[in-house]
C-alpha cells in the first residue's frame, strides 16, 4: 500500500514556492504520489449539484486559484526525481483528444515516465457551457477519447473514426516512456464511474468517501463489475480519499484491496511551514503505511 497526497493546485498550493517546497519534502518523506485536479471555470451561483458532499456544493471558493493540472504538476515533477504525479482528476471531455495525448506523452517523458492520468467526466453543467462542451453523453465521449490517446500513443501512423474523434494517417511525438502508454485512472463514486473503470480504466480513484465501509463496498462493486466484463480486477489499482480517516484504518483498508490511501489537504502559505506540514503528515501516517506493507 502506498500513501499519495492531494494538495497542488489551489489556493496555498497554486504558488510555485509552495509547490516546490511541497514536492521536494513528499519526494524526500516517501509519499508515492503527488495529485492535482481540475476545473477550467468556477461559478459564483452554481445549479449542477457537487456529487462529492453532502449539501451538494464544492468547498473551493469561486475566487481561488485553481492550476491547470498539467502545467502545476509539470513544476513539480521539475523538483523531484522519484515521487509520481498523477491528475487527480482531469475532466477528460473538456479537452481535445489528440491535443491532450501530446501534453501527456510530453510530462510523461519530461518526468522519466512517473506521469498518472486520472479522468473523470465532469459535474458541472455550467463549465461545459463555458467551453462549447455538451455536457450530454459525456461518458461516451470520455471513452472514445481514451481509445483515441491510446492509439496516438501506441501507432507510429494513427488513424482513427469515431463519433467524436477522427483523424487519419498522422504522427504524435513524443511517446510514453512505458510502453507507449500512460496508466489512466478513472474518478468518481457512482456506478456509471465504477463501470467506466472496469471498461476501459488502468484504475480508479475514488474521491472524498465517508469511511471504511463505503470503500469495501465500493470495491466489491468495482470488482463484480470486472468480472461482467471479463476483466481480472487485479489489474486495476485502487486509489482512495476520505473524508475523515485515522491511521488505525489503514489495516482495514488495505485489506478491502485498497492500494493507494490520497490524504486531501491545503498546505500552509509558507514554504518552509509548508515542507514540515509535509514531513510532519509522513511521520504520523508511514508508519501506518509500511506496517501494512510489512503484514502483507
Amino acid at each position: 500500500m502506498r500513501l499519495g497526497l492531494h494538495a497542488l493546485g489551489i489556493g496555498t498550493g497554486a504558488r510555485r514556492e509552495v509547490i516546490d517546497a511541497v514536492a521536494v519534502a513528499a519526494d524526500d518523506s516517501g509519499f508515492a504520489t503527488l495529485l492535482a485536479g481540475e476545473h477550467v471555470v468556477m461559478v459564483d451561483r452554481p445549479t449542477s449539484r457537487y456529487p462529492y458532499a453532502d449539501d451538494g456544493r464544492i468547498a473551493v471558493p469561486a475566487v481561488a486559484d485553481w492550476l491547470d493540472p498539467m502545467i502545476g504538476l509539470s513544476f513539480a515533477a521539475a523538483a523531484t526525481r522519484r515521487i509520481h504525479i498523477a491528475t487527480g482528476i482531469l475532466l477528460l471531455p473538456e479537452h481535445n483528444p489528440v491535443l491532450l495525448a501530446k501534453q501527456a506523452a510530453t510530462l510523461d517523458l519530461m518526468s522519466a515516465g512517473r506521469l498518472t492520468l486520472g479522468v473523470g467526466v465532469g459535474w458541472s453543467e455550467e463549465e461545459f457551457a463555458a467551453l462549447g462542451v455538451p455536457f450530454a453523453r459525456r461518458g461516451p465521449r470520455a471513452a472514445e477519447y481514451v481509445a483515441a490517446m491510446r492509439t496516438l500513443w501506441r501507432d507510429d501512423v494513427a488513424s482513427f473514426d469515431g463519433e467524436f474523434v477522427s483523424f487519419d494517417a498522422v504522427r504524435v511525438n513524443p511517446r510514453p516512456v512505458r510502453d507507449r502508454r500512460i496508466p489512466i485512472v478513472v474518478g468518481g463514486n457512482s456506478d456509471p464511474a465504477l463501470r467506466r473503470a472496469a471498461t476501459w480504466g488502468d484504475g480508479w480513484y475514488g474521491f472524498n468517501l465517508s469511511g471504511v465501509e463505503q470503500v469495501a463496498e465500493r470495491i466489491d462493486t468495482l470488482r463484480g463489475l470486472c468480472r461482467a466484463v471479463g476483466r481480472d480486477p487485479g489489474e486495476l489499482r485502487m486509489a482512495v480519499a476520505l473524508r475523515d480517516v485515522d491511521p488505525g484504518d489503514v489495516p482495514a483498508l488495505a485489506g478491502a484491496g485498497v492500494d493507494e490511501l490520497v490524504l486531501v489537504e491545503a498546505p500552509p502559505d509558507d514554504p518552509r511551514a509548508a515542507a514540515d506540514w509535509v514531513r510532519s503528515l509522513a511521520d504520523r501516517w508511514l508508519p501506518a503505511i509500511d506496517g501494512t506493507d510489512a503484514s502483507a
